[in-house]
């Protein structure tokens, strides 16, 4: 069984490593380019306030699902119909908030009601397509559940590339409306998909709402699901503060999205680094020694991978911007350059973020396997009070400077506060020798960086090689073994 695991989740690994970073640095990139910062931004700023309500969809329900299943495939039939139902009516729910939180929002009127729609509608569809696959997993249909976990991307990816390139639509009509048209498309024809699978395996259906059933589930779930929604609120609230707080038409919420755009890619590698993590942490709370090595080894792993990821990107900030997004038709080089130097401001901020962030799959997931989530929801509470109010004082004067400046703030302190408790309800040794062998290896990579970058070449070619010399800084300094990784990856099983 462990074997089948581990060669499943490389294969969910491969999967969405493949696809996901071209949807975001691909198609999503080009998505702006077409329709500039401001409607763009105006588009984020929407899409992320949809987001921010997304747990009213689920309320633990998919969590508890997958367990259910995998205890006894039975419960697919048991559960499937009433869940079905529950689902809908969360759905109504759903709806109705977030169309009257946005009503007092602003987000009543003509397109952005329009965008807010579309936005609500793909939620609600992910939030059937997660609930579906819970049931795929808890049938240990791996393979499956590893294809639907990137169906959806490969066909928007698809059909947004006959939108943008095939010549079939005309681009100067091309609005974010088509964007989430294309989502909504690619979203119903995974949730067949889903639910052909599903059906597949269930012997029979009753649809029967058992409301105490739902009660116990609601009562289990809701420390999670308020945490999810606590972290959701102080990661992704910026665009929404920056669309609300300024009256500049999205232009700022759409320059804080550009800079966002290669943060997001890596959240999305680093989150299934975390999803790798929680069952191993679960299976060695109990042994000490062994859970101490592994917390050393992840973040050890972690730390490498986003620290010279951010450093780099500190370094050649300019460069990478300038390199991910073109002059618009008929802007002067001195607008271009002019509206790089802002993204290039943001951009560095956000990926001190990404770094911080990376480090809270390590202590977070821990704390979470321990089931620390009253700790873990003072913590993620504590940083949405501090997020808005600092966003509220810095977005007026500094813009999308600022609220980068506040995400970098507040990931930071999350990160620190989770690594405190962490450390002292698990009790795990990680003391001022491994800090220092931390800060060594950081310091020897940003300085190779500045070292490189001061000679006379491409920057392309002392970019790469700065990453290779840097990927053996790992290795060299032994931050990092290849045998840790491998223990990581496909952990000793016990005898007898």
């Amino acid at each position: 069984m462990q074997n089948r695991f581990i060669k499943n989740i490389i294969f969910l690994l491969f999967l969405n490593l493949l696809v996901k970073p071209f949807w975001i640095l691909g198609i999503d990139r080009e998505v702006q380019n077409l329709l500039g910062d401001a409607s763009y931004g105006t588009y984020q700023a929407l899409f992320n306030f949809s987001y921010l309500f997304y747990i009213l969809l689920d309320l633990g329900i998919t969590n508890f699902n997958s367990r259910a299943v995998a205890q006894d495939p039975k419960n697919l039939s048991k559960h499937f119909g009433g869940l079905t139902e529950i689902k809908l009516l969360l759905g109504l729910l759903y709806a109705v908030v977030i169309f009257v939180v946005g009503y007092f929002c602003g987000y009543n009127e003509g397109l952005k009601l329009k965008l807010l729609f579309w936005c609500g509608l793909n939620q609600i569809l992910l939030s059937f397509i997660l609930f579906l696959r819970s049931n795929i997993q808890g049938l240990l249909l791996f393979k499956q559940d590893s294809i639907l976990s990137v169906f959806d991307r490969v066909l928007a990816i698809v059909i947004m590339c006959l939108v943008l390139w095939s010549g079939w639509f005309p681009r100067e009509k091309f609005n974010a409306i088509w964007y989430l048209q294309a989502q909504t498309l690619a979203y119903i024809c995974t949730l067949i998909f889903a639910l052909t699978v599903v059906l597949r395996h269930a012997e029979s259906i009753s649809f029967k709402i058992n409301f105490q059933f739902f009660k116990e589930i609601i009562k289990q779930s809701l420390p999670f699901a308020l945490l999810v929604l606590l972290m959701s609120v102080y990661s992704r609230i910026e665009p929404v503060l920056l669309e609300r707080l300024l009256d500049d038409k999205g232009v700022q919420a759409g320059i804080y999205s550009r800079a966002y755009r290669l943060f997001d890619a890596g959240n999305n590698i680093s989150n299934l680094f975390a999803i790798m993590l929680l069952p191993m942490f679960t299976a060695t709370l109990k042994n000490k020694p062994e859970l101490n090595n592994l917390i050393k080894t992840s973040f050890n792993v972690i730390v490498a991978m986003a620290g010279i990821v951010l450093i780099m990107c500190v370094f050649y900030n300019r460069e990478i911007m300038q390199m991910m997004y073109s002059p618009e038709e008929a802007e002067t080089e001195a607008a271009y350059l002019l509206r790089i130097g802002q993204y290039a401001k943001v951009f560095p901020l956000l990926m001190g973020s990404f770094f911080c962030l990376s480090t809270t799959y390590v202590f977070g997931t821990l704390l979470t396997a321990n089931g620390s989530l009253k700790q873990l929801n003072l913590v993620a509470a504590a940083g949405v009070v501090i997020n808005i109010l600092l966003n509220l004082i810095v977005i007026p004067r500094f813009k999308s400077v600022g609220a980068a400046t506040t995400s970098l703030c507040v990931q930071a302190l999350t990160a620190f506060l989770q690594y405190l408790l962490a450390r002292r309800i698990l009790k795990f040794n990680m003391g001022g020798r491994y800090w220092m062998h931390i800060l060594l290896f950081l310091a020897t990579t940003a300085l190779t960086t500045l070292l490189v970058k001061q000679l006379n070449l491409n920057w392309i070619v002392a970019f790469l090689i700065t990453f290779a010399i840097n990927c053996g800084a790992i290795f060299f300094t032994r931050l990092v073994s290849l045998k840790e990784i491998v223990s990581l990856v496909l952990p000793k099983e016990k005898k007898g």
